[in-house]
């Protein structure tokens, strides 16, 4: 709760979370101790040459003694005082030459300026009675020499090892990539192969995941086999019943034939329902422009009212082709159950598909189009029950086939057509 605010700032891989968290630490500690190191050991250091330095010169100084200046390594001279600069010179990155700067003037009386141009001279500016004396000797006289080794050291195997311990920690985080996956296809009716590697904990998800991916597909196996036999002995007593009833009067044959129809017909949606053709079969790479096409050009066969509108985009998309059309038509036979005309329109992004239906019908209200989606739901309120024999599975059909393909059907109004506009999604 007290770190929510950091989380838009987290990355939501995987790979980036555990660089970041490979990578914090590293950072911290390098930043630490090369914070520790500077200010007690080099400016340790420094302040020690400095003390020294400053007692040489301030001997050559009170003894103006040049020669004394020469065998200490000084390099004194006199200069005028126009050579004093106005103020000391130094580069901004050089941390131990403040330090220097600082000392200096602490412990040397008449100190007029001092310059450090570079990592290897070092001139200080003395007055006195006499005028002004220009001091110049090595920089490793008063502070540690090259500093920076530390620093490019520090960072040079700080990024080796870090790239060795990313290399190492991309091999551990690939086994729970690939089960990611391999559960998100079968998430989305497709089977991928994959065998449970890495760490221990690793695989026993693996392993899980394959045993429950087992048993699913045992289940649908059975389900499937199970509502195959319910549909041979359920046809045959109706089979039976049509032979029985054309033996009967036509005034009284014709209802009961009617009733048998719709025996029928609710028996074979509801095991279409529950065969759920939409997960059976690979899916491969087809046309939707085409596909959507072949489905409205049989709609108008069947004397269906439905026209194509334009299409946006193009290419190819992995589809189950029955599925889909399956689910086109279920949405095309309510349009045309309780409107008058339907409008079918394709649009293929660089990311998703969109397949929309459209009607001038009443329409589903807003709040009633979750329940809309659901198995066996009528809403008699704004969809007339008399307009057809359905039993309230063509959308749910539909919406399963959408999910079994990676998407979703959304329910909205025809800004066109005044009724309802269905709209199969899908993820490229």
């Amino acid at each position: 709760m007290w770190f929510r605010w950091l989380k838009p700032y987290v990355p939501r891989g995987i790979y980036a979370r555990a660089f970041l968290i490979l990578m914090l630490p590293v950072v911290t500690v390098q930043l630490v101790v090369m914070v520790v190191f500077i200010q007690r050991h080099f400016e340790g250091v420094t302040e020690q040459l400095t003390d020294q330095l400053a007692r040489q010169v301030n001997t050559v100084m009170q003894t103006d003694d040049l020669a004394l200046a020469a065998r200490l390594g000084l390099g004194a001279e006199p200069v005028a005082d126009d050579a004093v600069p106005e103020a000391d010179v130094r580069r901004w990155w050089d941390i131990s030459g403040r330090v220097v700067i600082r000392e200096v003037r602490e412990r040397v009386p008449g100190l007029a300026g001092v310059v450090l141009p570079d990592d290897r001279d070092t001139i200080l500016y003395v007055r006195d009675d006499d005028g002004v004396t220009r001091f110049a000797f090595s920089r490793d006289r008063v502070s540690a020499s090259n500093p920076h080794q530390l620093l490019v050291t520090m960072i040079v195997f700080g990024v080796l090892m870090t790239t060795i311990a990313y290399v190492y920690l991309r091999n551990q985080l690939r086994p729970i990539t690939r089960l990611a996956q391999a559960a998100e296809a079968f998430g989305r009716g497709r089977h991928v192969a994959y065998a449970p590697s890495g760490a221990l904990e690793v695989r026993a998800a693996g392993h899980a995941f394959l045993d429950m991916r087992a048993r699913i597909e045992r289940q649908i196996e059975q389900r499937t086999l199970m509502l195959s036999g319910v549909s041979h002995d359920l046809r045959t007593p109706l089979t039976r019943m049509r032979l029985e009833l054309s033996m009967l009067p036509d005034e009284e044959r014709e209802a009961l034939e009617r009733d048998v129809d719709d025996m029928q017909q609710m028996v074979d949606s509801f095991l279409d329902f529950a065969r759920d053709n939409a997960a059976a079969g690979p899916a491969e790479p087809i046309d939707p422009v085409s596909l959507v096409h072949a489905i409205v050009e049989d709609a108008r066969r069947q004397g269906r009212s439905v026209e194509l509108a334009e299409t946006e985009g193009a290419g190819e998309v992995a589809l189950r082709p029955t599925a889909i059309r399956r689910a086109v038509e279920n949405l095309i036979g309510n349009a045309v159950r309780y409107g008058t005309q339907a409008r079918v329109s394709v649009r293929i992004t660089e990311r998703s598909l969109r397949i929309r239906v459209e009607d001038d019908g009443p329409g589903i209200a807003a709040e009633q189009r979750e329940a809309a989606l659901r198995p066996f739901v009528r809403l008699d309120a704004s969809r007339n029950q008399d307009r057809g024999t359905g039993v309230g599975l063509g959308l749910a059909i539909a919406a399963d086939i959408a999910r079994a393909h990676g998407g979703v059907l959304r329910l909205g109004d025809s800004a066109d057509l005044g009724g309802l506009a269905a709209d199969i999604v899908i993820a490229r």
